[in-house]
């Protein structure tokens, strides 16, 4: 709905026997003598702590090449262990990082001990190695260690309600009770289990592998937002969709329960998850107590706000606490609350989940440029919609740059992250464009990452197209802020055609789909929009569609159909767009030309002259579709370049195989306090 998530791949594959990680992770090693003990490689490290499910990272390599130094080792958050488990106050390391380090370089060395295994569990671990090996650890750091007490309180008091929130959310995917079920040695199927909020795998190579589940048996995928038995018919939302009280049962802060007689209920989130919900109130209440200073009044009264929705599962007091809060009021943005239902099957309840930050006020330059336009852009896209939406007065906050300290439960996924959002969904904040929108500014700066693009680049385009991409992340922020803002425009959140929304007309999935694509096709036409008025030059509209072009390489290379088949939104409408410009003759695959690489046989170009053209149209076609709420003319388009074997699924295979040679991020966070 009103999420904006960018994918990368980075770093080098790390080659590992095969074997597992079992009780390699719980005891120390005994020590060797005579042997020097091997130089350790960075990301290989931090790759094997991860499968160990060993709260580590090893920042940099500057002052001993191959050995590690306590001030480049950090502790992950969302573990069972603080920084005082493995680094004493001095700064050196405790006896348990010792251990920690011990095991991972031995597990390097010689691989995980699996001898004693069965062939079939060999195989399970065997195939969540291969899951996990598909991400490289990527770490978002936050030192709070000099902040005031204040402060402190406040982060400290978050990340409180942080792991709270996860809990909770375990308990909507429904997987609360499979950490308890793991053998205490199986770290392997622990480290997916964190990961992936999920018992089963997500990864492009392994998401359709039966074997890919943290647990010896399979079970069936069962959410815990529905009943059991429902969720055996493949066909439960649609049905839900026809019940007679469908607009109860699928209001997005109530789970579906069933009695005896099998009628179904809504039950509030405050009544199903009252004990995790009180608890989360109480931290919130907590960092609302420790704010003294006059400048985060708006932030005290967002988290009192937020408290009471907690306990009363009313969400709109919050959120027009949380509406009123902006780059000049708070040195804070926090967003603790239910919102995106992507995760779920029927797309329709919203997940909760923790994004956590720091204002960073270069969004300043951002808003100057495009808020005296506001308006035009709104009549713009009302334009190219047509009847019967007519352009609508519009008041919508535009981006706020955040700096991300945390992400939980929702927000925090398998691989890539959030870049850009806009919330609320729902309600009178989400109806009268008074919602919040950010961008998230410090996610895929790092080298690794920035390396990647540049390696995905020269693998996929032409020599003759890849001087114009450009790599700087202030092309990606732009894109994220025209996506984020054109949430706001056009036919958005509950635009109603003949009284239906589009989550009623479309289905969730679909609306889900269509809603992004709206977005973010409507950021490649705004970029030309600010051109042909002078605020962008075209170098900056080239770079930012070469730009954009990579990222829907990455959402392609993730499959479009998840392992339990539900749609993925963000690849869907990549494949729409890359099928569309490729249709225009705006993307050409010249299959005889070697890729900027040298190696590749077979690139991608681009024709600029062309895609301005290319870019109109889709835009024009998606607004048309999604204003006047044509089903049949979505499912068309989705059937044309997602579902239809030919062309398009060729060129996606091409692009899959080159993007999935590399690792996609896994965001991994550390808070020093």
């Amino acid at each position: 709905m009103t999420r904006l998530t960018l994918f990368t791949l980075a770093g080098l594959a790390l080659l590992l026997p095969a074997c597992s990680a079992d009780e390699a992770a719980q005891k120390p090693t005994e020590e060797t003598s005579g042997d020097a003990a091997p130089a350790l490689e960075r990301r290989a490290f931090n790759k094997t702590a991860a499968a160990l499910h060993i709260p580590l990272f090893w920042t940099a390599d500057d002052q001993n090449p191959g050995v590690i130094d306590p001030g480049e080792l950090v502790v992950l958050t969302g573990y069972d262990a603080t920084w005082a488990t493995y680094l004493n106050a001095d700064g050196s390391f405790t006896a348990a990082t010792s251990a920690a380090i011990d095991n991972i370089a031995k597990v390097q060395q010689d691989g995980f001990p699996w001898g004693h295994l069965t062939d079939q569990e060999r195989a399970r671990r065997q195939a969540l190695l291969q899951e996990l090996n598909q991400g490289r650890p990527t770490l978002v750091l936050n030192d709070f260690s000099s902040a005031s007490a204040e402060d402190k309180a406040i982060v400290t008091h978050v990340l409180n309600a942080a792991r709270l929130i996860e809990a909770l959310h375990a308990q909507q995917i429904g997987i609360a009770q499979v950490e308890d079920a793991l053998a205490e040695d199986d770290r392997i199927s622990r480290a997916v289990l964190h990961r992936n909020q999920a018992s089963w795998c997500v990864a492009p190579k392994t998401e359709n592998d039966p074997q890919c589940h943290v647990t010896q048996e399979a079970p069936a995928r069962r959410f815990g937002l529905y009943p059991k038995d429902l969720q055996a018919d493949k066909g439960f939302c649609q049905m839900l969709d026809a019940h007679p009280r469908h607009q109860e049962l699928l209001n997005p802060f109530v789970v579906v329960r069933a009695d005896d007689n099998g009628e179904l209920s809504p039950v509030p989130y405050t009544e199903a998850y009252k004990a995790k919900m009180d608890a989360i109130a109480k931290e919130l209440d907590a960092a609302a107590a420790a704010i003294e200073d006059p400048a985060e009044d708006a932030f005290k009264a967002y988290l009192l706000a937020d408290a009471e929705a907690f306990r009363t599962n009313q969400w709109e007091p919050a959120d027009e606490a949380w509406s009123k809060m902006n780059v000049h009021n708070s040195k804070w943005y926090l967003r603790l609350a239910p919102d995106e239902v992507y995760f779920e099957p029927c797309s329709r309840k919203a997940g909760f989940h923790v994004s956590f930050a720091r204002i960073n006020k270069d969004s300043l330059e951002w808003q100057n440029k495009l808020e005296p336009v506001k308006a035009d852009m709104e009549q713009a896209l009302a334009e190219l919609a047509g009847p019967p939406y007519a352009a609508r007065d519009v008041s919508f906050h535009l981006p706020d740059f955040i700096d991300i300290v945390l992400n939980a439960g929702d927000s925090r996924a398998p691989h890539g992250a959030t870049i850009g959002q806009s919330l609320p969904n729902w309600g009178p904040v989400a109806n009268e464009g008074r919602g919040r929108t950010v961008a998230m500014t410090n996610l895929y700066t790092d080298k690794d990452s920035l390396e990647a693009r540049k390696v995905q680049g020269e693998s996929l385009f032409c020599p003759d197209t890849i001087g114009r991409l450009d790599h700087d992340p202030a092309l990606g922020t732009m894109s994220t802020v025209l996506h984020e803002a054109a949430h706001n425009l056009g036919p958005a959140h509950e635009y109603k055609v003949d009284g239906k929304t589009a989550g009623e007309i479309f289905g969730g999935p679909l609306a889900s789909t269509f809603e992004e694509l709206k977005a973010q096709t409507a950021a490649l036409y705004f970029a030309e929009w600010l051109k042909d008025r002078g605020i962008i030059d075209d170098k900056t509209a080239q770079g930012a569609h070469l730009r954009d072009l990579t990222w829907m390489f990455g959402h392609i290379s993730r499959g479009m159909y998840d392992g339990n088949g539900k749609p993925k939104a963000y690849s869907q409408l990549a494949a729409i767009q890359f099928g569309w410009l490729v249709k225009a003759g705006a993307v050409q695959f010249q299959k005889d030309t070697t890729a900027a690489n040298g190696t590749d046989v077979g690139c991608f170009s681009v024709d600029v002259t062309k895609l301005p053209g290319a870019i109109f149209g889709l835009a024009k076609e998606v607004l048309r579709i999604k204003g006047s709420g044509n089903k049949a003319g979505a499912e068309a388009l989705k059937q044309e370049f997602v579902d239809d074997e030919g062309t398009y699924t060729s060129l996606r295979a091409i692009i899959t195989e080159r993007m999935l040679r590399t690792e996609k991020a896994t965001f991994v966070y550390a808070v020093q306090l």
